[in-house]
């Protein structure tokens, strides 16, 4: 039986100076991001606004998610990644201020209260990519899963803290108090990141447009068997894994009529969250990756059944704790997966499509559940969606976790052609460019060329060829040309940029079965 890889300590990452200061900002911050929505939502009821007022604070912190997260993060691939933590930090700084002096003036408004909400939410969306993107340049590729659990376990801290650290504020000095310290929370984070040496790795081809790069994205996550395979397993998981949040307050009230059992269902649920990240070393330690996770997911389904029966408020305490270390084996690991999976050029952007798949899945999961409780009550819901979740461990016989010791660091070794531009050909976005690669290929190593070369097609297509082809020349027998078009002259650059270590293997493959240096041409549309 082979040895299991030696796996880091959960500890090791904090090692790291930049990573450990991030951290403790970072749970100062969200226990203040926590105080905020809680006293947010108290402070609506007691404007004495109507139910819909109240529903829509909700709505107005998880909407910009919606509408800004793939712009957000095309913005994060292109900028300084250091430079637009510090904006969107500042901008959350003066909305959180704003809201803190208007609230304690007894100058907000209902309406007000709402604009305010989904404008700080607006910069934590433009952020939030941004900031999962750093996460691999502060720790090593191998601290990645320890780094992870301890982000983790910050945010399940903050959330077990913040709304009963707000409860007790609001009691004490008001909700203006919460929203006070809120603006505060943000200091520790701007101190860090401006103090951040960051090591801006210099491009050599021109910079995207916003456009240009959300489609790069897409295409990019179209092109990947490994992301779109982690991207429908999550999706798929969490469709069903939804449920139980989704119908806790439900339960809550049917337990116990009390915002306080609620309140303390959440806070086990994120106490329990902490602990599995704590195990979770240990448990890879002894299991692959594979197991961990649908471990993880078989632990969250089986305690979603078995809160369709418990009616004790202790018993279903404990049992949140056991769904809560479900859920972060489950999260973490497929959050490292993307993370290994996408390379430093588009990662913010592929974090952003993970994160509009994620809330899409709980969006839609929460509404199914939600029906099947209205009309079959919540136990049989929570029963059926236990049972869903259960299922979908099944999902590691056919989307299974791809191999993390991918690389993909650049390999730019193509050589760049030396253009002569014309008053016709200005600058790097003349377009579009068609580029011709003629190889010379051994009679017996034929089918194999074949097999090789149409791997290059995936490769073409995710940096950026919308169309691909590869033709055999009728009067010569041994020639067989690839072709594939550019959008532009700068597109066709950032695609040396974007050929990887990984793809090293189906170049190889290519080389062995031709007999000469292939051709390669570059020509440019004329109309």
């Amino acid at each position: 039986m082979p040895k299991q890889p030696e796996i880091p300590s959960l500890g090791r990452p904090l090692r790291t100076p930049i990573f450990r200061n991030l951290l403790i900002a970072d749970v100062v911050s969200d226990i203040g991001a926590f105080m905020q929505s809680t006293g947010a939502a108290w402070l609506m009821v007691s404007l004495n606004a109507g139910p819909m007022y109240v529903a829509l604070t909700q709505t107005a912190s998880a909407l910009p998610f919606f509408v800004f997260a793939l712009p957000a993060g095309a913005i994060g691939d292109i900028v300084d990644r250091r430079k637009l933590i510090l904006y969107t930090e500042t901008w959350m700084v003066c909305v959180a201020l704003v809201l803190a002096v208007l609230t304690i003036a007894g100058l907000i408004a209902p309406m007000a209260l709402l604009i305010l909400t989904f404008a700080l939410s607006a910069g934590d969306a433009f952020e939030t990519p941004t900031w999962r993107a750093v996460l691999p340049e502060v720790v090593s590729k191998e601290d990645l899963p320890a780094a992870s659990a301890l982000n983790g376990i910050e945010f399940n801290f903050a959330r077990a803290i913040g709304p009963g650290l707000a409860g007790l504020v609001i009691a004490a000095a008001g909700v203006g108090s919460a929203f006070l310290l809120n603006a505060v929370s943000f200091a520790g984070v701007l101190f860090v990141i401006a103090g951040w040496k960051r090591v801006v790795h210099k491009r050599t081809s021109p910079p995207e447009t916003l456009m240009g790069a959300t489609v790069a994205a897409i295409r990019y996550v179209h092109y990947s068997p490994a992301i779109r395979t982690l991207l429908a397993r999550s999706g798929l998981v969490m469709f069903f894994a939804s449920g139980l949040l989704a119908l806790l307050p439900s339960l809550a009230r049917v337990v116990r009529n009390s915002p306080t059992a609620y309140g303390l269902l959440l806070g086990c649920f994120g106490f329990g969250a902490v602990l599995g990240a704590l195990l979770m070393q240990r448990a890879r330690a002894h299991w692959s990756s594979e197991a961990v996770v649908a471990g993880g997911v078989a632990i969250f389904g089986v305690s979603t059944m078995a809160a369709s029966t418990l009616r004790s408020l202790p018993a279903l305490n404990a049992l949140m704790i056991v769904a809560g270390a479900g859920w972060i084996l489950f999260l973490s690991l497929v959050s490292v997966s993307v993370l290994n999976h996408t390379p430093d050029w588009v990662r913010a952007r592929v974090l952003a499509v993970s994160t509009l798949v994620f809330q899409g899945a709980v969006a839609a999961g929460s509404a199914t559940w939600g029906a099947v409780a209205s009309r079959l009550g919540v136990g049989t819901a929570l029963l059926y969606a236990g049972a869903g979740t259960v299922a979908m461990t099944a999902l590691a016989l056919f989307l299974r976790l791809p191999d993390t010791t991918v690389d993909l660091t650049s390999w730019n070794h193509w050589r760049l052609p030396v253009v002569k531009y014309s008053a016709e050909t200005p600058d790097d976005d003349f377009g579009p460019v068609l580029v011709t690669v003629e190889y010379q290929v051994a009679p017996e190593q034929v089918e194999e060329f074949l097999k090789a070369v149409r791997q290059y097609r995936r490769i073409r297509r995710r940096d950026g060829a919308r169309r691909w082809g590869i033709f055999h020349d009728m009067e010569n027998g041994h020639r067989y040309v690839e072709t594939f078009i550019v959008a532009s002259w700068a597109e066709h650059l950032r695609q040396h940029e974007r050929f990887t270590k990984a793809d090293r293997e189906t170049e190889e493959r290519v080389q062995r079965c031709v007999i000469s240096e292939p051709k390669v041409r570059h020509l440019v549309s004329v109309e």
